[in-house]
């Protein structure tokens, strides 16, 4: 039997119209299928320094437990080099999809002031999920300096010409970088001496070659205790737990003085809503746990959980300050 032209046409239309009915069947749940089985193979912590320090520690003890939590490879993957830059713009790169992490430190925010050339920016190119951790650093002398109070320091650098000497690990260090938010904030007047990491840094200290430093808790901590430092004031907002007698730069008559290093999860920008939520709610629950808790704290940090929106606060924060900071003290890097 013959169809007329029409039938024909109609007949085409139709199965075009299957067709397409099919096919759209078919698309929509592999585009769904990202977020709604995330994460659906390996996920990579991208850590931008060395193995050892400790954002390698936070990064392997969250793996750990999203492994538990996910049934998927989660790897730890150790991209150092220029000043944590290189592991951050391969992220910056990676596609949006949750299963490409960066463990950030403070670093990330310091550092673009004086690296103005960075392929990225350091919010803008990022998704903030969770702080993970922060410590605060401990303003210490050598004992030959003639003070004991963060007083008689602030009167003795305005003294002294050129004001005190102060060693770092180098140019925009944080130990540098402190000792220059100090300058802005409160008049502080020193020489800076740089050297080239902190184990020179430290030597040059501890023989009294320079009277002061910025040390991260853990460090200074360990100065203090066995007589070799002597600490005059924490730069967090609150004491520190391991130096309750030590009094805060902030409750020493300068309100809001605050550096300290944190370190958090951030994915590339435009992160889906739902795979945001989920990264945040079990890197949480991963933080949450006693073993994790257990390793920070024993790595000389104070666990934090910080939320999206609050960690992206603190990183814009953050970058504005020391922007201002490098920009005012006339910073350059080496």
């Amino acid at each position: 039997m013959t169809q007329s032209p029409g039938t024909e046409h109609s007949h085409r239309r139709r199965d075009l119209l299957a067709a397409l009915g099919i096919a759209a069947g078919l698309a929509a749940p592999r585009l769904a299928r990202p977020q709604a089985s995330f994460p659906d193979r390996a996920v990579r912590i991208v850590v931008p320094y060395a193995a050892g320090g400790p954002t390698d520690i936070i990064a392997r003890a969250v793996a750990e437990r999203l492994f538990e939590a996910w049934r998927q490879p989660v790897v730890v993957e150790n991209r150092p080099g220029a000043g944590a830059s290189i592991g951050a713009e391969h992220v910056a790169r990676a596609a949006a999809d949750g299963h490409t992490l960066l463990l950030a430190a403070s670093a990330h925010v310091m550092n673009p002031p004086l690296m103005p050339r960075l392929p990225y920016h350091p919010v803008r190119d990022f998704t903030p999920i969770i702080q993970a951790a922060y410590h605060p650093m401990i303003l210490v002398v050598h004992p030959s300096v003639p003070v004991n109070s963060f007083a008689e320091f602030l009167d003795l650098a305005k003294r002294q010409p050129g004001g005190v000497t102060v060693g770092s690990a180098g140019v925009g260090n944080a130990s540098h970088l402190a000792a220059a938010l100090l300058g802005v904030e409160v008049g502080f007047t020193f020489t800076h001496v740089p050297y080239n990491g902190s184990a020179p840094s430290m030597t040059a200290l501890l023989s009294g070659q320079v009277q002061c430093s910025f040390l991260n808790s853990t460090v200074g901590t360990q100065q203090i205790r066995a007589g070799k430092l002597r600490g005059l004031a924490v730069t967090s907002l609150e004491r520190w737990r391991e130096l309750l007698d030590l009094p805060t730069v902030a409750e020493l008559g300068h309100p809001g003085f605050e550096v300290g290093a944190w370190y958090g999860f951030v994915g590339p920008a435009g992160l889906p809503e739902p795979i945001l939520a989920k990264l945040h709610r079990d890197i949480a629950a991963a933080l949450a746990t006693p073993a994790v808790r257990e390793r920070i704290i024993a790595a000389g940090l104070d666990p934090r959980d910080a939320g999206p929106a609050e960690f992206k606060r603190i990183m814009e924060t953050e970058l504005a300050k020391w922007e201002r900071v490098i920009r005012t003290a006339g910073i350059r890097p080496d």
